[in-house]
């Protein structure tokens, strides 16, 4: 997998943190920068942590299913980038009104660690290929802390519809990674890319 591969899935893995960091930043009174930037170092740790975990149960399935591969990373980027969409199109207003005006560090855990599923699941279908899953995992933590960071001290600026239009970019980008990488291996592979 190429460098900027794995950097657009950072940014991709990031986007759902970011928006709920907009939210956050929207519900907060003038958040300051060490706010922002704790917020976001709590969101990237986790967001780097559950790749890791979704690899080694995809390396426990990776013997039965090697013959697959490819096509289960396709499924699942392409599953979670139109989730990633469909939830960038829903109206969530509701959501962010309810958010409180201080976050203390549990609420942001479990927040992170909502956004932090696709990612764990993105570490499942990076099982199955040839990638250095502590790179990988190192860059969505470090996208994610930028983002989240960026998206407290935004929150008040852009507001709600700014967060839905990243995911839904985000979610453009997942299903964008899945497609090169069935490309890369149906063209290298020489067949349809199907198992005999």
């Amino acid at each position: 997998m190429s460098l900027l591969s794995i950097l657009l899935i950072g940014f991709a893995m990031s986007t759902d943190a970011f928006a709920a960091a907009i939210g956050k930043g929207a519900a907060m009174q003038r958040p300051t920068f060490r706010e922002a930037l704790r917020a976001g170092a709590i969101f990237g740790v986790i967001e780097g942590i559950t790749p890791v975990i979704g690899w080694a149960l995809g390396l426990a399935a990776a013997a039965y299913v090697t013959r697959w591969d490819h096509w289960i990373a396709f499924v699942l980027l392409a599953i979670l980038g139109g989730r990633m969409i469909h939830a960038g199109l829903t109206t969530r207003d509701a959501d962010t009104a309810q958010v409180p005006q201080r976050h203390g560090f549990w609420n942001l855990a479990t927040t992170g660690f909502a956004t932090s599923i696709d990612a764990m699941a993105i570490g499942v279908g990076l099982a199955f290929i040839d990638v250095n899953i502590a790179l990988v995992a190192a860059v969505i933590g470090t996208c994610t802390l930028v983002m989240v960071t960026a998206g407290i001290m935004l929150g008040q600026v852009l507001g709600a519809i700014a967060g839905r239009r990243a995911e839904i970019v985000g979610g453009v980008i997942l299903i964008g990674v899945g497609a090169a990488i069935l490309h890369e291996h149906l063209s290298g592979g020489g067949g349809i890319g199907f198992p005999q």
